[in-house]
């Protein structure tokens, strides 16, 4: 039975904040911009996170067509998370966001409180087509 989609702000910009928006949403794209991972592997590089917290932002993310998920037939079941065409979209832009960010940090004297980016970037050939 598909999820309906809770419906999302007609303005544009409000509608990608709200989309993006979360503690946790850019961490879990950065992490998937570099391919499948499972959730253990996800939990594994986000320690601060609860499991509960993590599969209700990749259901979040699913649901807005960021992030796709593929159960294998396997015993026990093996579940892969990877960030989609519309999710791998959002790469510039966070990037952008972590830029602006420690510019604002910057203007206001506080860069030493700042952690680096995580969000890299990347020649535009490793990012895949599909």
């Amino acid at each position: 039975m598909a999820r309906t989609i809770k419906k999302l702000p007609m303005l544009p910009a409000e509608r990608a904040l709200k989309v993006i928006s979360g503690r946790w949403k850019a961490v879990i794209l950065y992490y998937l911009f570099d391919g499948p991972r499972r959730l253990s592997a996800l939990k594994a590089l986000m320690p601060g996170i609860t499991q509960k917290v993590l599969i209700e932002q990749l259901r979040e993310m699913e649901e807005h067509g960021l992030v796709g998920r593929e159960i294998f037939a396997e015993v026990p079941a093996r579940v892969e998370y990877c960030a989609t065409h519309l999710g791998l979209s959002l790469e510039p832009i966070l990037l952008a966001l972590c830029q602006w960010g420690q510019h604002h940090a910057d203007e206001l004297n506080e860069r030493e409180r700042l952690a680096d980016c995580i969000i890299k970037p990347r020649p535009p050939a490793e990012v895949p087509a599909n």
